[in-house]
Order: C-alpha cells, then sequence, then structure tokens
C-alpha cells in the first residue's frame, strides 16, 4: 500500500511540473518581442513562398548580383554616421528600389532581404536576435514595397521608406528603451533616432529617383530580358 501511495505521489509531482510547462510557454509566446518576431518570420516566409513561385534566369540573378554589389559599395561612402548608429549614404539603397521597379515587389523584397544579411556582416550592431531581424532583413526588406507602384515611382520610395523606419522603431521601442532620456517615452526616443537616420536616406533616394530616367533605364532592361 505504501508502495502504491508513493508511485501515485510521484505521478502527481510530475504532472504538476508537467502543466507548468505549457503556462510558461504561453507566457514566453505572448510576450510582445516573441509576436513581432513570429510576424517577421512569417512575412519573411511568404516572400520566400512567393519567389519560389517566379522563374528565376540567369540574367536576372546576374542584376540582383550587381544590385548588391552597388548597394554595398555606395553604403560604404558615408557622408555622416549618427552617434546612435546608421549613416548618411549617396542613395545606397537606390539599386534595390530599381529592382523593385523593374522585376516587382516580391523580388524587391528578396532583394532586401539579401542586402539586409549582407549588411549585417558588413556592419554589425547586435543586441538580441528579434532586434537583428527588425533591424537588417526586415528593414531592408521594406525597400521592395516600391515595387508595388511602378506607375508612380515616388510614391513607392514614400512607402518603402516608411516601411523601413516602421521596423528600426519597432526595434527601438522594444530594445533601445533604456537609452531614452528621462522623462522621453521609448516611441518618442525610437523616432528622434530613426527619423532622421532613415527619413535623411530616403530623401536622397527619393531625389535620384525622380531625377534618374526610370522609366528608360526599365525600357532597355526590358529589351535586354526579351533578345536574351
Amino acid at each position: 500500500m505504501d508502495y502504491i501511495q508513493s508511485i501515485l505521489v510521484e505521478f502527481k509531482e510530475k504532472f504538476t511540473s508537467l502543466s507548468n510547462v505549457p503556462a510558461n510557454m504561453l507566457e514566453v509566446l505572448t510576450k510582445p518581442t516573441t509576436i513581432l518576431a513570429i510576424l517577421g518570420c512569417l512575412l519573411i516566409l511568404g516572400v520566400f513562398i512567393r519567389v519560389r513561385k517566379i522563374n528565376i534566369n540567369t540574367q536576372m540573378l546576374a542584376r540582383i548580383g550587381l544590385a548588391m554589389a552597388l548597394t554595398c559599395i555606395l553604403g560604404m561612402i558615408r557622408f555622416y554616421h549618427f552617434p546612435q548608429g546608421g549613416s548618411i549614404t549617396p542613395g545606397r539603397l537606390v539599386p534595390i528600389i530599381l529592382i523593385a521597379f523593374i522585376y516587382g515587389p516580391e523580388i524587391g523584397l528578396f532583394s532586401g532581404f539579401v542586402y539586409g544579411i549582407l549588411d549585417l556582416f558588413l556592419d554589425p550592431y547586435i543586441v538580441s536576435p528579434v532586434q537583428v531581424l527588425f533591424d537588417y532583413p526586415l528593414a531592408f526588406m521594406m525597400m521592395g514595397l516600391a515595387g508595388f507602384f511602378r506607375k508612380n515611382k515616388s510614391v513607392g520610395v514614400i512607402v518603402a521608406t516608411l516601411g523601413r523606419m516602421l521596423c528600426s522603431t519597432v526595434s527601438g521601442v522594444a530594445f533601445f528603451a533604456e537609452y531614452a532620456p528621462e522623462g522621453m517615452s521609448p516611441l518618442a526616443y525610437s523616432l528622434s533616432v530613426n527619423v532622421p537616420v532613415v527619413g535623411i536616406e530616403g530623401l536622397i533616394c527619393l531625389i535620384l529617383i525622380v531625377f534618374l530616367p526610370i522609366d528608360e533605364i526599365i525600357r532597355q532592361t526590358n529589351k535586354t530580358a526579351i533578345r536574351a
């Protein structure tokens, strides 16, 4: 009888410990940072699923590679480096925007993701995995949103810039709130850092897109693609 009772007690203890696992897991899953990470990963997964359905030929890969190289080179030319991080460059994201205009938003989003990974290796600033996700692949992926606005390219650049700013602001609120001055909300601090960094670079991209012969570039690219 004592033996059976001891087994029942042991079973009860194990069952109690197991019953705490879902509660702990639920607590982790409902954290804002976890929800953001899941949403970010789902977005990336969705882009990859769409890209898999596109016939990517050698010529397209070569142009994406050239755009990545130009973006990296332009990223190394810094007019100003902000103390909080981020730099003003001579429109380093224009090549990604051009890819989005030429091949559409899916390829643009994919190209931005690739550049985000490259930028992580070239100029890393790592606080947490979720922060890396929002500051690098997701932030630069947003530049591909310009591809949804091929008929109004200025709007496309503005929407893409706002998308990147949203990702950077979310990262700032979630992971850099401790740097906010006393009395300033994390959101206000994050905006005060990201609006100048992302906004000025977006403005440079907008000016270049307005003055560059984008329609002619797209026309010539399509002609070359047809000949190939």
